[in-house]
């Protein structure tokens, strides 16, 4: 699998659609997998919703719950907007080969019919022209289509959701450039009462650890035209295993953010046999004001908290030189949950390692002020070049008071900083799983709470 698509709530249940080549383990044909849950953490796979036809594969996109029968598929109706990959087309070298399709489910996504008038949104001539993310504007009633057009972003309306009409474009001359822009979403949140639009943005190549990665840009949108108020590069996450992020639609004021846990750099190389590709956990975002200037924040959702159950806690701890949790860590088979907070006083490494002494270093540079993960000698790197490297994110704040959340699950780890204000997702291989933590400092330091839980993989009832 890849990128996430058609994330949708309804009814209680989260329903996440993928990117997905049945066919193998490397990028194929792609198809919409389907997946649901209630909790962000028991999944139920379904049967494939969207298959590829005459008029091409089916990659990226988004599903909405069309209340007001506006498309007139029925109160309701769930209706995936999505790009159709046309190979023939490509082929022949007219950059015509992509363009926007629907389908609708009137049975909460079980089965799908296609609109037998797509594409509904036909290419104007961009040869990057996909990965339709749709909401409705209240203010305006009309559909809005964010839409990635080669190196930017296309506005689109429609009162129906088959006949498009284009609104204005942004980004040619900001952001980030190093690769084709993919994947958009935009979504209001709030700020001390205030609403401030979020543009989030894939770009593959040019992250800041290198490959692929995720900005984003606040500002406002008037149905129209979104203007940004900073023109500060931002990333969603400065790890390089989080790209084609976006948000689940119909969840009212609440934004929660999933992402592809891979890297184009190496995705078709990574040493797995059975599988390739994986989610990060599910984030919900908020926005923060730091400086004068808005910056969104990334915590892991809520209901996973009744799946973590605390082995190790202390209010108040000394590190003299270091701190050994790897008697607790070591019936924890790689996945657990480390909390910790201190004074920003000294340089700070959570060593993780297995039996054979590979291991993973997370950790803050004080000197830098800014946190980092350090995947050198995490295992079997020798699959792509660039794998085996240190990677650092900037801490945005000034404050003395330090907070760190781990999430590792066997062959990932994901860095909430901060309360989430600096975020750091990384995959790793180690030969066997993580038995030992190790908590270090070059100075006496003091934690001022410590916390490490297993995550138990019971269903939730």
């Amino acid at each position: 699998m890849n990128d996430p698509n058609g994330m949708v709530y309804y009814n209680g249940v989260y329903h996440l659609f993928f990117q997905y080549h049945p066919g193998g383990t490397t990028w194929g044909p792609m198809h919409w997998g389907h997946a649901t849950t209630q909790d962000f953490f028991n999944w139920e796979e379904k049967p494939i919703a969207l298959y590829p036809d005459s008029l091409g594969t089916i990659f990226s996109g988004s599903i909405v719950i069309d209340k007001g029968n506006t498309a007139g598929f029925g109160k309701n109706a769930m209706v995936a907007i999505f790009t159709h990959h046309n190979q023939k087309i490509e082929e022949a070298k007219t950059g015509l080969h992509q363009y926007q399709s629907i389908a609708y489910s009137n049975d909460e996504g079980e089965t799908w019919t296609k609109y037998k008038g797509n594409p509904v949104l036909p290419n104007p001539g961009i040869s990057d022209f996909r990965d339709p993310k749709v909401m409705w504007y209240e203010q305006g009633k009309k559909w809005i289509m964010t839409l990635a057009t080669k190196d930017r972003i296309t506005f689109y309306s429609s009162p129906d959701l088959k006949a498009w009409k284009r609104e204005s474009e942004f980004g040619a001359n900001l952001g980030a450039h190093g690769g084709v822009w993919e994947c958009p979403d935009l979504f209001p949140l709030k700020s001390n009462g205030k609403t401030v639009w979020v543009l989030l943005v894939s770009i593959n190549p040019g992250g800041p650890n290198g490959g692929s990665a995720t900005q984003y840009f606040t500002g406002n949108f008037d149905g129209n035209k979104f203007v940004p108020n900073s023109t500060k590069e931002k990333w969603v996450d400065y790890g390089t295993d989080n790209y084609a992020g976006v948000t689940w639609s119909n969840t009212g004021d609440r934004k929660i953010f999933l992402g592809w846990m891979n890297n184009w750099q190496y995705a078709n190389q990574v040493p797995t046999k059975a599988w390739r590709g994986a989610t990060t956990i599910a984030r919900d975002l908020s926005l923060a004001s730091v400086d004068g200037d808005y910056y969104l924040r990334s915590l892991p959702v809520k209901e996973i908290s009744p799946s973590l159950k605390p082995v190790y806690k202390k209010g108040a701890v000394t590190i003299d030189k270091e701190i050994d949790l790897s008697a607790y860590a070591g019936p924890l088979d790689g996945k657990f949950k480390l909390d910790l907070s201190l004074e920003n006083t000294s340089d700070l490494n959570i060593v993780l390692s297995n039996v054979s002494g590979q291991k993973l270093i997370i950790g803050y540079d004080k000197k830098n002020n800014s946190y980092f993960i350090d995947r050198t000698l995490s295992g079997e790197t020798s699959f792509e070049k660039g794998f085996a490297k240190k990677h650092s994110a900037p801490r945005l704040l000034a404050d003395k008071k330090i907070n760190i959340s781990l999430i590792l699950d066997v062959a990932s780890i994901e860095l909430f900083a901060d309360n989430g204000l600096t975020v750091m997702t990384d995959i790793f291989f180690p030969g066997s799983a993580i038995k030992t933590i190790r908590i270090q400092s070059k100075t006496v330091s003091k934690l001022t709470s410590l916390s490490l839980s297993k995550i138990d993989q019971k269903k939730l009832k």
